[in-house]
C-alpha cells in the first residue's frame, strides 16, 4: 500500500504551480480594468489544479498498466512502481476530474452554461491523452493537448468567467502561459527518449529527436518571453520581464549543454518555477499597470 507521502508524490506536486500560474495572470488582468470576481477566480484555479493532478494520476495509470514506467528516470510513478493497484489510481484520477467537473459546474451556474461544453471537452482530452485503445500522447500530439488546454483554455477561461469577453492581451498571456506549460512537457519528454523509444512510445521528442527538441524547447521558452512582454506593452513595467529572462538562462544553458537524463530535472524544475513565477507578475503587474 503506498503511503500519503507516496501518493502526494504520485500526483506529482513540482507539476501543479504551472496550473495555476495561467489563473493568476488572467486574474491580474482581470482586476486591471476593474472586472475582479475573487469567487470565480479561485474556482477557475480549483478546474485547472484538479484537472492537472486527474491527469498526472490518469496518465501513472495508464502508463502503468501498459508497461511504460518499467524503467524511469523522472517522478514516482504509482502503478509502474507497483505500490498502488491500477484501480486505485484510476479512482484517484477520476475523484480528481470530479472535483474538477464540481467547481466547473458552480462556475457555469454563476455565468453561463455553454461553459459546461468545455469542461467535458477538457476532462475526455484529458483522459485519452494516455488513456483509452489510441492515446494520442504516444503519437506525438500530447504538446497540442497541453497548450490548449493548460495555456489557451485555462487562461482564456479564467479571463472570461471574471469579465465576460476576451483581450488582444488576455491572448497574448493564453499564448505565453501555453508555450511555458508546453515546454515543461517538452523537457520532460526529452529526457525520457531513451525509455520512450524502447517503450514503442512515440512522444514529439522521439520523432523530433533530441536535437530539435532542444530547439523547439527553446523555442517555446523564447515565444512565452516574448507574448509576456507584448501583454504588458510599452511601459516601464517592461522591465519586469527582464526578471523572466534571468530565470530563463539556467534551464536553457543545461539544454544547449546536452545535459541528459536526471540532469534535465533542473530544467524541468527551472521552468516550472519560471511559469510559477510569470504568473505571479502577471497577477501583481497586471492589476497595476491599467
Amino acid at each position: 500500500m503506498a503511503s500519503l507521502a507516496e501518493w502526494v508524490e504520485g500526483a506529482r506536486p513540482r507539476t501543479l504551480p504551472a496550473s495555476i500560474a495561467p489563473v493568476l495572470g488572467a486574474t491580474g488582468l482581470a482586476i486591471g480594468i476593474h472586472h475582479f470576481r475573487p469567487l470565480l477566480a479561485v474556482l477557475a484555479g480549483v478546474v485547472s489544479l484538479a484537472l492537472q493532478v486527474g491527469v498526472n494520476y490518469a496518465n501513472d495509470y495508464s502508463d502503468g498498466i501498459r508497461g511504460t514506467d518499467e524503467d524511469r528516470v523522472g517522478p514516482l510513478r504509482l502503478v509502474g512502481s507497483r505500490l498502488a493497484s491500477p484501480k486505485a489510481v484510476r479512482l484517484a484520477a477520476v475523484i480528481a476530474f470530479g472535483v474538477a467537473g464540481v467547481a466547473g459546474v458552480v462556475i457555469c451556474a454563476m455565468v453561463s452554461w455553454w461553459l459546461l461544453l468545455v469542461g467535458a471537452v477538457s476532462i475526455v482530452a484529458a483522459w485519452l491523452y494516455t488513456g483509452g485503445k489510441h492515446p494520442y500522447g504516444y503519437y506525438g500530439f500530447g504538446e497540442v493537448f497541453v497548450f490548449i488546454f493548460f495555456g489557451l483554455v485555462a487562461t482564456l477561461g479564467a479571463y472570461y468567467v471574471q469579465v465576460l469577453a476576451v483581450s488582444p492581451a488576455a491572448i497574448a498571456v493564453a499564448v505565453g502561459f501555453g508555450s511555458f506549460i508546453t515546454a515543461i512537457l517538452v523537457a520532460n519528454n526529452l529526457r525520457d527518449i531513451p525509455g520512450d523509444t524502447q517503450s514503442g512510445k512515440r512522444t514529439l521528442a522521439v520523432r523530433m529527436g533530441d536535437g530539435p527538441t532542444r530547439i523547439f524547447y527553446s523555442v517555446l521558452m523564447l515565444v512565452g518571453v516574448v507574448m509576456f512582454a507584448l501583454a504588458l506593452g510599452w511601459s516601464w513595467w517592461l522591465l519586469s520581464v527582464l526578471i523572466l529572462c534571468l530565470l530563463l538562462v539556467g534551464p536553457l544553458r543545461a539544454v544547449f549543454a546536452h545535459a541528459e537524463g536526471r540532469a534535465l530535472i533542473p530544467v524541468l524544475a527551472g521552468t516550472s518555477r519560471l511559469t510559477l513565477v510569470a504568473g505571479l507578475l502577471g497577477l501583481v503587474v497586471f492589476s497595476l499597470m491599467r
